[in-house]
């Protein structure tokens, strides 16, 4: 998707340079318009100075939220849970809402955290500045999308929203597709319906493939007939589960630099609580997170790609081992 410079920003803020906020970081001062700035802050001190030694003349570290708040147009939230989402934007004295907005400030939070908190940010922040706008975008594609700026943003505003146009150019410089979800926190819904039914396909790819290798099915040509078959999914197809089947997966690099198997955990749960609160039933939503959080706890899976489900349930990785 093109963008149009008329609308990108020329000072931009960036709090939480995790696995995804680094990557995306990364791709908006390599696009962004000469002259541009980049202000960033979190609360490790080295992946801030790295960014700002990579892309010196660019990207400025910032000491607090605040400040990143102050000195931009617009400022990208990328954080773990809803209490860290709170803090960055709530605190008093360090966070956003402590800022003094002279002109119209856009905030964009892309954490996948609950609705409620969510929408009592944004409520909180627009009684303390009626010209701030604050929207929801979680982000779907993992780090690789994040590096290579194809995810998708899950955008929490509706159609005939005024500064649509302006959010979608500009967040098109980090991903391939930017979605509007219809309103406020409804950019969280769809992500967590997202992962919810990633995460459960996950799962079954990982059963299913330890299933028909047993059988003595090569798992390359088990993930063949689920591409060409109606079990077709972007799971098996791109990150497979399967060590040595998608050479770009994180499984196929010791289930590193992935969605960790925590955060997925985390997901299945705020959407298995969104369907009891909208009053949907969710048959397999508890098996589901019975296994992520088994997964989570376990020493050989912990703080690695969600996909590491295959291994807690047993699947052979040494397959390639064996003679076609």
């Amino acid at each position: 998707m093109s963008s149009d410079n008329s609308t990108i920003p020329l000072s931009v803020g960036f709090v939480g340079l995790g696995a995804m906020g680094r990557p995306m970081v990364a791709n908006l001062a390599r696009k962004l318009p000469a002259g541009s700035r980049i202000y960033v802050h979190d609360v490790v001190p080295t992946v801030v100075e790295e960014l700002c030694t990579e892309f010196a003349g660019i990207v400025d570290k910032s000491d607090s939220a605040m400040n990143v708040a102050q000195l931009s147009e617009i400022v990208i939230t990328m954080l773990p849970e809803g209490s860290h989402v709170k803090l960055v934007h709530l605190d008093p004295e360090s966070g956003i809402i402590a800022a003094k907005f002279a002109d119209d400030k856009v905030i964009i939070d892309c954490s996948t955290i609950d609705t409620t908190t969510s929408l009592s940010v944004k409520a909180a922040l627009t009684a303390a500045s009626p010209l701030l706008s604050f929207y929801d975008a979680p982000v779907s594609g993992g780090v690789l999308g994040a590096i290579n700026a194809t995810m998708a943003f899950f955008l929490g505003c509706s159609h005939n929203d005024p500064n649509l146009h302006r959010l979608t150019a500009f967040l098109s410089l980090m991903g391939g597709k930017v979605i509007p979800c219809g309103g406020p926190s409804l950019g969280l819904a769809a992500k967590l319906s997202n992962n919810y039914l990633s995460g459960i396909i996950t799962v079954a790819c990982a059963e299913a493939m330890d299933m028909g290798m047993r059988a003595g099915i090569n798992a390359r040509t088990l993930a063949s007939v689920f591409a060409a078959g109606t079990a077709q999914n972007t799971i098996c197809d791109v990150f497979n589960p399967v060590p040595g089947v998608c050479p770009k997966a994180p499984s196929s690099n010791g289930y590193k630099n992935g969605f960790r198997v925590q955060l997925m955990r985390k997901d299945i749960g705020l959407a298995v609580d969104m369907a009891r609160t909208v009053g949907a039933k969710n048959v397999l939503g508890i098996s589901g997170l019975g296994v992520y959080a088994a997964a989570s706890e376990a020493s050989d899976c912990q703080d690695l790609d969600s996909r590491v489900v295959y291994r807690y349930l047993g699947g052979r990785e040494d397959w390639e081992q064996e003679v076609d």
